[in-house]
């Protein structure tokens, strides 16, 4: 039994980690046989996994085909968007002094190598980077509950952030600007300043250009 969730477990972690690194891009089957020989279980395992995520929402199994990999829908992406806002922007204002001063050096550090990173046209550090640079902000609130609801949203910041490898790339110097703007802001203890360039850096980022004229609560979400 033991040995059976292991595997389960082991199953379910790789495929999850698959997905949300963009191996396993929105729009994949995957297929059982396949997956269990890519990671060294038998079929029951995959099944178990696959299960699971379905339950959570990443993949739509249809049997005797596969397991299709979900997608963020546009509505999806604008909520994540806004919670984020929200987080961050709160976790700002909320920081003291002296812990502005410490988050700012620690911050710049990041950017340079979000730098190196990028140079190195090495994606998925930067954002492994980039995620941890935004959680910085929530964390400064010095609040467990807001750092929490932050924590459950980094599956889905990342799945994006992959999905969106080639237009990170592609706005790498501004994406860097961006990032240390929100530092000056956070040092000088603009709220206000931080605010408004957190909510222009997240739309650039999440929201591709067709969707500029999304209206909120006009789509549905899985």
């Amino acid at each position: 039994m033991a040995d059976s969730a292991s595997a389960a477990e082991r199953a379910y972690q790789a495929i999850r980690g698959g997905i949300l690194n963009g191996v396993h891009p929105a729009g994949t089957m995957l297929g059982e046989e396949a997956l269990a020989a890519e990671i060294g279980v038998s079929r029951t395992p995959v099944r178990s996994a696959l299960t699971r995520l379905q339950d959570e929402g990443w993949i739509v199994i249809y049997p005797k085909r596969g397991a299709l990999v979900q997608g963020l829908s546009e509505r999806a992406v604008a909520d994540l968007e806004d919670a984020r806002l929200m987080l961050e922007s709160t976790g700002a204002s909320r920081a003291s002094a002296p812990v502005r001063e410490l988050l700012a050096e620690r911050l710049r550090q990041s950017i340079e190598q979000q730098r190196a990173a990028f140079e190195a046209r090495d994606i998925r550090q930067f954002i492994e980077l980039t995620i941890d640079f935004h959680r910085a902000f929530v964390e400064a609130a010095d609040n467990d509950i807001l750092l929490e609801l932050n924590d459950r949203l980094s599956d889905r910041q990342r799945f994006l952030l992959f999905s969106k490898g080639d237009r990170l790339l592609a706005r790498c110097n501004e994406i860097l600007t961006e990032h240390e703007i929100l530092v000056e802001r956070l040092h000088a203890g603009d709220a206000d300043g931080f605010t408004d360039v957190l909510r222009q850096h997240l739309a650039e980022t999440y929201i591709p250009p067709s969707a500029s004229g999304y209206q909120r609560g006009s789509h549905t979400t899985r």
